[in-house]
């Protein structure tokens, strides 16, 4: 039992030493863009880039709020992003319960054609939704950033994977209580794939506020500028104030920071949940 017991310890030790390694792998450019914020860049440079900042600017977080008017566009990001998560994931809850549990024609064929619509990246139908945006007279407006993003297909099959977990005794047990399709929904299958939801929301929250093609292609005003678009701005600043740049970008990562820290179990949960259930 002692030989068993130290192997254990030691492999314990082992796994510690390998995960902080990999952390300060992970946080290391997280530093460096903190260093580098914080730096006069001249003196900086002058200094040969060192792991430390150097001729620190305490002010650059202000400046950098200041100057990119961050608060504005950054109330714009947090508007567009709670719309765009908020519809994917009522229309991602609905369509995957139709796909899981509803029994139609071509079915299966019309939740492949949906999937396809994962292999078209952003850039093949920007035109024509730029163009249909325009035609609408949606440019420089909370519909023309949001419209292309209200149902999205990854969701629809991240969730109908944890929806297709659900055991049958439950959903027997709820047609004999007399649930209908929306009662079921509501009481037992979001209930019961909650991780597979939230770990969704994370995700769809991250692809929203880091846009920034989309939203430079319907905005024309400076006061319809994501935050996203801001933080381009800054970074085309002069030399002397690269580090402005800098530190507005770890700005604009404080809110997914603070998500992340709040729904990483969630997250961790639903993704391996969506991944072994089928």
């Amino acid at each position: 039992m002692g030989v068993d017991a130290t192997q254990a310890t030691w492999k314990k030790v082992l796994w510690y030493v390998v995960l902080t390694a990999l952390s300060l792998v992970v946080l290391f450019p997280v530093w460096m863009t903190l260093v580098r914020a914080l730096s006069t860049p001249a003196v900086y440079v002058r200094e040969g880039q060192p792991l430390y900042p150097v001729a620190i600017q305490w002010d650059v977080f202000s400046r950098a709020w200041s100057l990119g008017d961050l608060g504005a566009k950054m109330r714009i990001s947090v508007v567009v992003t709670a719309i765009i998560v908020l519809a994917q994931l009522a229309t991602s809850v609905l369509a995957a319960y139709a796909f899981s549990f509803l029994r139609f024609p071509l079915r299966r064929v019309l939740f492949l054609v949906f999937m396809a619509t994962l292999m078209l990246p952003i850039e093949v139908t920007l035109i024509p939704n730029v163009q249909t945006i325009r035609g609408l007279g949606w440019l420089n407006s909370y519909p023309g950033l949001v419209a292309p993003f209200l149902a999205t297909a990854f969701g629809t099959f991240l969730i109908r994977q944890g929806f297709l977990g659900i055991p049958r005794d439950l959903r027997d047990a709820a047609q004999l209580d007399g649930y209908g399709h929306l009662a079921f929904l509501w009481r037992v299958a979001i209930p019961v794939t909650r991780p597979v939801i939230a770990s969704f929301a994370v995700i769809s929250f991250l692809a929203a506020w880091n846009q920034y093609t989309w939203p430079r292609a319907v905005v024309t005003e400076g006061r319809w500028e994501t935050i996203q678009i801001g933080l381009k701005s800054l970074s085309a600043s002069t030399v002397e104030q690269g580090n402005v740049g800098l530190a507005a970008a770890l700005l604009a990562a404080l809110p997914v920071l603070a998500l992340l820290i709040f729904l990483q179990r969630q997250l961790i949960r639903g993704l391996t949940a969506g991944a072994v259930k089928g």
